[in-house]
């Protein structure tokens, strides 16, 4: 179980992904198809329902174009 400040945790850094993956035009299948997450996987994480590992961050910078450091700039 998760506590209150990690589900708020969760939610912003969803919350940024969001806005990142929008600021490049790019809909959940264009992003999953940028790097090695499923679509589905891609929507929980902005949902705040996905905890994600380091190597899935690294993947998600890379499917949108930008350098890991702004996926963490939340």
């Amino acid at each position: 179980m998760i506590s209150e400040t990690q589900k708020d945790l969760l939610l912003k850094f969803g919350d940024h992904l969001e806005t990142l993956r929008k600021s490049k035009k790019l809909s959940f299948r264009k992003l999953a198809l940028n790097c090695d997450i499923d679509y589905s996987d891609i929507k929980k994480i902005e949902k705040g329902e996905k905890n994600i590992t380091l190597l899935t961050m690294v993947e998600l910078a890379k499917g949108l174009g930008i350098p890991l450091k702004e996926i963490l700039d939340f």
